[in-house]
């Protein structure tokens, strides 16, 4: 009998506690990346991609029109790999979080420090697939700005 209860105590311990619902496993995910940016580890932040990644950026140009901009997360991952550890702090907040089976969407905005000092705002908009039981980012799109930022 001590045994059983030693057993279902067990399990009412520590199953619980290693438990991770799926909004967690998608939030670490983007976490990952911003943690492989500010550590300037350009593999850990290529491993947070899907393999057909698209990655892009609006911003609006100087007569209002809005422009987007398709980059290469290669690119991005190389340019990240130069930086010192710190230099690039994206510091986001996860405002929606929705998974339906293999598919997840992330809406975050976002203020990024650079070298310390605040650079920029906007939101980033993930969506994310399951592969191989992974959470990878298969599209990111963000917004760039410096007016209506609160630093």
């Amino acid at each position: 009998m001590r045994h059983i209860f030693l057993i279902i105590l067990l399990f009412i311990v520590v199953l619980p506690a290693n438990s991770q619902t799926g909004e967690d496993s998608v939030k670490s995910t983007v976490n990952r990346l911003f943690t492989a940016m500010k550590n300037a580890d350009p593999d850990i932040l290529l491993s947070c991609f899907s393999d057909s990644v698209i990655f892009q950026s609006l911003s609006t140009d100087q007569q209002g029109k809005t422009i987007v901009k398709t980059e290469s997360v290669h690119e991005f991952a190389s340019l990240i790999g130069k930086l010192q550890k710190n230099d690039a702090d994206e510091r986001i907040s996860f405002d929606v979080v929705r998974i339906d089976a293999n598919l997840a969407v992330v809406w975050a905005p976002y203020q990024f420090y650079y070298k310390g000092k605040f650079s920029h705002c906007g939101a980033d908009s993930f969506q994310l697939i399951r592969v191989n039981g992974q959470w990878k980012i298969q599209y990111l799109i963000d917004t760039r700005r410096k007016d209506g930022c609160m630093p």
